[in-house]
């Protein structure tokens, strides 16, 4: 194997390397961001640890568990996460290994003056395609976040045993702690 195929190999290892041990950083499961109103009219804000037999438990903004029973809920809105950060990561990595692919292409097309070009070039071309890949990321994963609902609603209020059991089913998938089954 020729010293060029070489260097892009050892570059492609490295940010795979790179971006694919992003999940290993991930700190443990959280859940969704909920904001409950009650019928009279409170509204709590927090992640969802679990969801019990007749009652929603949140951890709320100061730290404290709040327990919210669900005939005592009105509507409860699901806020959605940003899908900016793996728009800029995923920008960033295809934007690297296109300016390290370009970077070859120019090499191997042996036109004068680029001929023989050396690994710092190549450097700075994967460089150049990392910034404009993470830019470019960035900006995607901003535009798609702000298209895409950020809240969704659910009415509990007017919903029959049933209708309400299945959506608590649901809310239990996005709940930190899913299996978590306590009898009240």
């Amino acid at each position: 194997m020729n010293p060029t195929g070489k260097k892009f190999i050892s570059l492609f290892l490295v940010f795979s390397l790179l971006s694919l041990s992003i999940n290993l950083y991930a700190k443990e499961r959280r859940g969704a961001k909920l904001i409950i109103t009650k019928k009279d009219g409170q509204q709590i804000e927090g992640e969802l640890i679990t969801v019990k037999t007749n009652s929603l438990l949140l951890l709320n903004t100061e730290g404290k568990d709040v327990s919210v029973d669900i005939e005592d809920i009105k509507v409860i809105k699901i806020v959605k996460k940003s899908k900016v950060e793996s728009g800029v990561v995923w920008g960033g990595v295809i934007g690297a290994l296109s300016g390290i692919g370009f970077a070859l292409l120019i090499d191997a097309s042996g036109e004068e003056g680029w001929g023989g070009v050396e690994f710092s070039k190549y450097l700075l071309l994967g460089a150049g395609g990392l910034v404009a890949g993470v830019l470019y990321g960035a900006l995607i994963g901003a535009i798609i976040s702000a298209l895409s609902k950020g809240v969704k609603k659910i009415q509990i209020e007017g919903m029959t045993d049933l209708e309400i059991r299945e959506t608590m089913d649901k809310l239990r998938k996005k709940a930190r702690v899913r299996d978590l089954y306590v009898v009240e």
